[in-house]
């Protein structure tokens, strides 16, 4: 019993240990090789037996009558590289040195709680309990895990076969067509200037764009991307009718690229799938959202191969089955109401500004 304790107590010893610590920048001025030094830490190469001690504890001993230098625990190699794997495989060297300082720390406690007679009674024997279903419950779960990348070349095939549509790959140029035109600040007149005195607050520049100057600049850039999609069907560049999008936009700065290569079905929004459709050369009609006008035009097609696949279907197929085990013992659960209280309700998600659609493929 003390051990599954020893194993709960050091699994949160050891979780901690591992906590990311911030980097530090190199200092000004230093060479370039003292900042790359994240090499992969290696064990050391000193040859100690199985049976050598790794963990000496001095003045401490089973023994009550033993003293001095005959009063000690020694830990050897095997014993603690048992603990250490069940805890974590491949345990790096400086966490096994974090872990032996607990590990020498919490046995000694643990002792002396033995010794108080603190491992009796309802309290510790119900955190016990409790501590061997956590344990068991992690144990169920690596063996899932384990189970679930356990895939076949059959599986692989199949679902490729059922999903294939999903390897599908698309060349496009879209070109992005603002929704409104940038509305200049109103130029003051001389009326405004002589009464700017008075009220500098209420001058036309201060004034935000009436409604009526908000649906003309939109109106303006509806027939701006009409224009356009009708150049790209006659086959001008999009690159420069993109540039000629943002200059009639008002938009200050370099207009993106209107190159979107090797995408998949599921990298563009749904209401824009429909561009898959498209023959290699064909232009899309105008799509519109709220940030404003798309127009598409399909470069070329292919679908991905089975084996270049292969590592992502068997990806998908492990995460799904670990997903659907882990799932099956959840739910199911009545809890009593007028115990623990009625079940309250998500918060109601963040409701912003709709931004442009920021499409880019989902693989590398």
């Amino acid at each position: 019993m003390r051990c599954q304790c020893l194993v709960c107590l050091l699994l949160a010893g050891l979780a901690y240990g591992q906590a990311a610590q911030p980097a530090t920048p190199p200092a000004a001025g230093a060479k370039a090789e003292q900042s790359t030094s994240a090499a992969p830490e290696k064990a050391p190469e000193a040859k100690v037996g199985p049976d050598d001690a790794v963990i000496t504890l001095k003045g401490f001993c089973a023994d009550s009558t033993l003293q001095g230098d005959a009063c000690k625990t020694v830990i050897t190699r095997a014993q603690f590289d048992k603990l250490a794997d069940a805890l974590q495989p491949g345990m790096p060297p400086t966490v096994r040195r974090q872990l032996a300082n607990r590990y020498a720390q919490i046995l000694k406690m643990a002792t002396e709680a033995e010794k108080r007679g603190l491992d009796k009674g309802p309290v510790f024997e119900e955190k016990m309990r409790f501590a061997r279903l956590q344990i068991l419950s992690q144990e169920l779960g690596r063996v899932l895990q384990e189970d679930s990348v356990k895939v076949s070349d059959a599986d692989i095939e199949d679902y490729y076969k059922k999903n294939q549509t999903s390897y599908e790959q698309f060349t496009l140029e879209r070109i992005f067509v603002p929704r409104a035109k940038q509305i200049p600040p109103a130029v003051k007149t001389k009326a405004d200037t002589e009464a700017g005195a008075k009220n500098a607050a209420t001058t036309n520049a201060e004034q935000p764009p009436t409604e009526e100057q908000k649906k003309a600049a939109e109106e303006a850039m509806k027939k701006v991307a009409t224009d356009l999609r009708a150049r790209a069907v006659k086959g001008e560049d999009p690159e420069k009718l993109e540039k000629e999008a943002y200059a009639a936009a008002g938009l200050p700065g370099t207009a993106p690229t209107t190159k979107m290569e090797r995408l998949r079905r599921t990298a563009l929004p749904a209401n824009h799938q429909a561009v898959i459709d498209l023959k290699p050369g064909e232009v899309s009609e105008l799509i519109s959202d709220n940030s404003g006008y798309y127009i598409y035009k399909m470069v070329s097609k292919d679908t991905l191969s089975l084996d270049a696949a292969k590592p992502e279907i068997t990806k998908a197929i492990s995460s799904q089955r670990n997903r659907d085990s882990v799932q099956s013992f959840q739910g199911n659960i009545d809890l009593n109401e007028a115990y623990f209280g009625p079940t309250r309700s998500p918060a109601m998600p963040h409701r912003g500004p709709v931004p442009p659609p920021d499409v880019r493929p989902d693989h590398d």
